[in-house]
């Protein structure tokens, strides 16, 4: 089996990277003085374009067999989008770097899970025993640069931006980015691709998890801030959602022996709709902190189910296109929906309906999924026991 410290690595220095910056890029748009307006454009650029970008990406690289230059590419264009944010002057210049930003960040997840598991190989289960180091790079991250932003200021988001993704690049430059070639046209794969019932599924579930995500990650400060939070608890939330993916990661192998990947994502939207039903009731700040451990049985297990499910759905050579549709669905529109939709309904509903609500799609899609995917199953043994009775 493969030597897997440098897709550990590649994990490790991205989410680094994306935690020095990411966070902390509205704080950045109220320093350069944009209004309200302003910074609702610019944050929701970046899922739209990266819903558009990365299945684009991902059918090139697959239909050309280009998926390490691509990368590459993507890797450069990230870190050169990085230092044209920073010396944008006028909302304009922001928007062309941020546009730039979300197209060259689009492709780098998917082309990594696909190369990653392609190295695997049989060993495609632990794929998230490898996935666990993007969460260990963002917590330790985290942890680091906030006091130093306190003592030199944002530029040093950018600084520790710029620095993780160069040590990245050295690590993916000769990372095996090996495909398996199209048995049959572009086409004619991705036609076969698209029309396969499970993977619309999977996509669906994406979407709506991607709503939910796009709304707590653009307005779940807001909420605490209304409820009387301090930026410490604020923060120790986000310190809480990552260590709740590390179990998961590290039990992901065992998990899909066990439950397969139909029953790991109808039980992390069960999990999902369950943190949202607790925020509804949520009057109490602190009670935030603890719901916040419900996203590791959410997030990450439904992330690496999917995973696996497009992986297995992708005819041979599609690989890339399938992780691409995949994650731009739940970065991209769904994300996108949510980000745009939860300000104006949070401002008409409260946070508490609003929550409701998103707990009772998640309900909603776990339903569907399971009426899809898990009950015919059953029904199909049944039939078989019964007719296998003399």
């Amino acid at each position: 089996m493969m030597n897997h410290s440098r897709p550990k690595a590649i994990y490790f220095f991205y989410y680094a990277a994306l935690a020095c910056l990411a966070p902390f890029m509205s704080l950045y748009y109220l320093e350069r003085g944009l209004n309200g307006a302003q910074i609702g454009i610019l944050s929701g650029a970046i899922p739209l374009v990266t819903w558009i970008c990365a299945p684009i990406w991902g059918g090139f690289a697959d239909a050309w067999s280009r998926h390490r230059g691509i990368f590459l590419l993507a890797i450069a264009g990230l870190w050169a989008s990085g230092v044209a944010l920073f010396f944008a002057h006028s909302f304009v210049e922001l928007l062309l770097a941020v546009i730039a930003y979300a197209v060259f960040v689009a492709p780098i997840v998917p082309l990594t899970d696909n190369a990653v598991l392609d190295l695997l190989g049989e060993h495609k289960i632990i794929y998230g025993r490898v996935r666990l180091w993007g969460s260990i790079g963002w917590g330790l991250a985290a942890v680091i640069i906030g006091p130093i932003l306190t003592r030199g200021g944002l530029s040093w988001s950018f600084y520790g931006f710029w620095l993780f993704l160069i040590v990245m690049f050295a690590a993916s430059y000769r990372l095996p980015m090996a495909q398996a070639a199209v048995r049959q046209s572009f086409s004619s794969a991705l036609a076969v691709l698209v029309r396969n019932g499970r993977f619309l599924l999977l996509l669906a579930a994406s979407l709506v998890y991607g709503v939910t995500l796009g709304v707590l990650l653009s307005y779940q400060f807001i909420f605490m801030e209304q409820l009387e939070a301090g930026r410490t608890l604020m923060a120790w939330t986000l310190t809480a959602m990552t260590i709740s993916e590390i179990p998961i990661w590290l039990a992901s192998s065992g998990l899909l022996r066990r439950l397969g990947t139909s029953k790991m994502i109808a039980t992390a939207l069960a999990a999902t709709s369950l943190r949202y039903f607790a925020l509804s009731f949520t009057f109490n700040p602190l009670w935030v902190l603890p719901i916040s451990l419900l996203h590791g049985p959410g997030f990450a297990m439904l992330w690496v189910a999917g995973v696996a499910d497009a992986d297995a759905a992708a005819p041979p050579g599609l690989g890339a296109t399938a992780q691409s549709l995949y994650a731009g669905m739940m970065f991209g529109l769904g994300a996108a929906i949510g980000g745009f939709l939860g300000g104006p309904a949070y401002e008409t509903i409260g946070f508490h309906r609003l929550f409701a609500i998103l707990g009772w799609m998640c309900l909603g899609m776990m339903a569907a999924f399971v009426a899809a995917r898990i009950l015919p199953r059953y029904a199909r043994k049944i039939v078989s026991s019964e007719g296998a009775q003399p």
